[in-house]
């Protein structure tokens, strides 16, 4: 029998970006909220000088990431295929433990196009009959520019966004990006100063013509202090960013910015090492009436609740529905149902450049430091000649300086004397362009339960159907040329090529991004999405999933600050609406 817990208006799963704003907005209306998070507590003591950074423990053995044994997924890429689980990381790295994800990010704070949040009507204005592959699945999220921007500006301050802005309330500014959809505001603080590879790749790339600006940053450029009295210093530039946890208050991350102010109010609580199984519903199935999850100790715990968030990674969150039964499982056959469609990831390629005689000092870096472009992005040029919907930020960006995972030319060897020849005579050496390219969806590509694998309790994994696609190929060979031009500029001395060719297929060995996105779509019809424009469950009307796992469709923007947006979008409407009177927000 199941230990029962007091009840509480609010229980959150997941404690990272997106649990971590809807516990503090929930809690400041002066609801009961109760996190659970499956990992282990991290607080930023844990991470903080005089304590190292340890390349072997964050960067190869991944301690701040969720092992297999923790949260595998079984892996296919067609229909045709036996999915069979990943057991070890590789492609994408969730996060484990309080912060998720948001603890051990690089620290990218890019905001999408308005365009990537009306796909759908972009692409039947914009592109003819035939153009597209037909098993294209593109979707409107839903929520306008207008009402999301305000969000967006809302959390550029709370993590102390260093950046130059290029659309202020309509006007254009020198050295942002013009393309940018209309800001309320600039970024609350100036951009980083660039590295020599960075400014490097300015130079190079506004040569050619292109509107180059620095990349917007989580990582302080100077002291901040936060809506919510949370301060942060400025960066120290010590290149420990990515797969790390910032040793200087530097890094905007739940810790940093939210948890320590959240954890003052006497009506939140957290639990740690509480592995949710799945969300209790009542009779009706229109409702849920808690959790239940599995303690430290083994135990199975029933949390009662008025309310539920699935915030957790958003595999997870689709996971959880599916085990649920909340929303009907999506058969790509037939093209009906709604939990585990449009699941989407992140295509990205990259010309790694090594310079003899020149220094970049890897180690002076931050994780955002860089400059890119967004000349190539959806609606900013006419992508239909080539066949393909779609664009890409390219970037000349410089995050760590880590030795061990340090790029090397091809060809070296991956251990031994050879690697480390070849180390000592590349570190430093080395710049890189690279792009970051949106990802569309498609029939074909989703997610749902494993009908072979489960996991330590018994219940299924969740199955992963991927593969890369034409369309987004295409678009990476179309932005390869432009960026092989602008290596012509750069004069490098050799250049090692890891651009995916035509016909390239999906692997899960190589880090790619933890930019997975989809299985829990949002949008306006709930024949097509699984919550609604507020992230309300469709069927289960006191469920919410603030999650990437609404996206529809993923962009080429890092999708951090459109997950807090859409978080606080949804937080706003639990409070100005659902509060008062508790239903569906949107009637069919």
């Amino acid at each position: 029998m199941a230990i029962n817990r007091d009840p509480v208006d609010v229980v959150v799963v997941g404690l990272g970006w997106a649990g971590s704003i809807m516990s503090i907005e929930l809690a400041k209306e002066g609801l009961s909220v109760v996190a659970l998070e499956r990992g282990h507590d991290r607080t930023n003591a844990d991470f903080a000088y005089p304590k190292p950074a340890d390349e072997l423990a964050n960067s190869v053995r991944h301690q701040l990431m969720q092992k297999p044994k923790q949260a595998a997924v079984t892996v296919r890429r067609n229909l045709n295929e036996v999915a069979l689980p990943n057991r070890k990381l590789g492609a994408f790295l969730p996060g484990d433990g309080v912060g998720g994800a948001g603890l051990h990010w690089t620290g990218v704070l890019m905001r999408p196009r308005p365009t990537d949040l009306h796909m759908k009507t972009f692409a039947d204005e914009a592109f003819g009959k035939g153009v597209l592959q037909q098993d294209m699945q593109l979707q409107d999220f839903g929520v306008t520019w207008e009402e999301l921007e305000p969000h967006y500006d809302f959390f550029e301050k709370v993590c102390g966004a260093s950046g130059q802005a290029g659309n202020v309330n309509g006007k254009i500014i020198e050295g942002g990006d013009p393309f940018e959809g209309q800001r309320s505001n600039a970024f609350p603080l100036p951009p980083l100063q660039d590295s020599l590879s960075s400014s490097m790749f300015r130079k190079a790339a506004s040569n050619l013509g292109y509107h180059v600006f620095p990349n917007p940053s989580a990582n302080v450029s100077e002291a901040w202090t936060n809506p919510y009295g949370m301060q942060l210093g400025p960066c120290n530039f010590c290149g420990f960013c990515s797969n790390y946890a910032c040793l200087n208050y530097s890094k905007a991350s739940p810790q940093t910015t939210i948890l320590d102010a959240l954890k003052q109010r006497p009506n939140f609580e957290y639990r740690t090492e509480s592995n949710v199984i799945r969300v209790d519903l009542n009779d009706d199935k229109k409702t849920a009436k808690g959790v239940t999850y599995i303690d430290a100790a083994g135990n199975e715990v029933f949390q009662p609740a008025k309310l539920v968030i699935l915030s957790s990674f958003s595999l997870n969150n689709v996971r959880l529905m599916l085990l649920s039964g909340i929303g009907k499982p999506y058969d790509p056959v037939t093209g009906e149902g709604v939990v585990g469609r449009n699941y989407a990831y992140q295509l990205g390629a990259a010309l790694h450049l090594y310079y003899k005689d020149l220094e970049f000092n890897p180690f002076a870096t931050a994780g955002a430091n860089g400059r890119q472009f967004s000349d190539f992005s959806p609606g900013t040029f006419d992508s239909a000649p080539m066949g393909f919907i779609g664009g890409a930020k390219v970037h000349g960006s410089q995050p760590t300086g880590t030795p061990i995972a340090h790029p090397l030319p091809g060809g070296t060897p991956k251990w031994g004397a050879g690697w480390k020849s070849a180390l000592k005579q590349n570190y430093g050496h080395h710049m890189s362009v690279s792009l970051t390219a949106s990802n569309m969806s498609y029939r074909t590509n989703y997610l749902d339960l494993d009908p072979t694998y489960r996991d330590p309790y018994g219940l299924p994994l969740l199955r992963m159907t991927f593969d890369w696609q034409e369309n987004e190929l295409k678009l990476v060979q179309f932005l390869s040329e432009k960026m092989r031009a602008i290596v012509g500029e750069l004069k490098p001395d050799s250049v090692t090529d890891s651009i995916p060719k035509l016909g390239a297929r999906f692997k899960t060995g190589s880090y790619i991004s933890t930019h997975n996105v989809g299985g829990a779509p949002m949008g306006t019809d709930p024949r097509t999405s699984a919550v609604n424009r507020y992230l309300q469950s469709w069927d289960v009307h006191n469920v919410f999933v603030p999650s990437g796992s609404a996206f529809p469709q993923n962009t080429q923007a890092n999708p951090t600050s459109t997950i807090a947006a859409l978080t606080y979008w949804a937080a706003k409407a639990i409070k100005e609406q659902y509060l008062k009177a508790p239903g569906p927000l949107m009637q069919v």
